[in-house]
């Protein structure tokens, strides 16, 4: 099963290195990873996807929290949570009828054309991942030239925070 784990660590060099080490050595896979500073610039916040059975899945958690570097994580799929991917893609439009179909195609998927060439068009498309993956299936015999996924973010619904505070996940 598909989890996303949340994970708030220090921000220093080596953090995330740690991390992923953590997963190579133990033969899992991260299927996707972000990573970025929150609003105390202290703290990192990672988010990755991997995958694996209840059992593995709770292992992983806790090799993580066993790192000095982890402060906190929550796996946001154990409750209702809210995911997001963006995309960028850049796509030949070299005739009337190729523009018009991208065009219609970025309207339906609520996406933005970012960048117009005589030959190309660079779209910006943000959602859950079926939805990135449907686009680029929409797209049928459009020629893609290049394909850049940020991986997954995601955050808790409601009430629910990771952060440093008492009442928090």
């Amino acid at each position: 099963m598909r989890h996303i784990i949340s994970i708030l660590l220090e921000n220093e060099p080596g953090a995330l290195s740690r991390v992923a080490g953590l997963f190579s050595a133990r033969g899992y896979n991260i299927e996707s990873l972000s990573v970025a500073p929150t609003d105390d610039t202290t703290l990192s916040r990672m988010t990755l996807v991997t995958s694996g059975t209840d059992e593995i899945i709770e292992q992983i958690t806790k090799q993580l929290n066993k790192l000095i570097e982890v402060v906190k994580l929550v796996d946001l799929t154990e409750g209702a949570h809210i995911e997001r991917e963006m995309m960028l893609i850049k796509v030949s439009a070299d005739t009337h009828d190729i523009c018009d179909n991208v065009k219609r195609l970025v309207d339906i998927f609520r996406g933005r054309v970012l960048d117009v060439s005589e030959k190309t068009y660079t779209i910006e498309i943000t959602g859950s991942v079926r939805k990135l993956d449907a686009f680029i299936e929409a797209l049928g015999e459009i020629q893609i030239i290049e394909v850049v996924r940020s991986g997954v973010t995601g955050i808790a619904r409601g009430d629910k925070a990771l952060t440093m505070q008492a009442n928090s996940a």
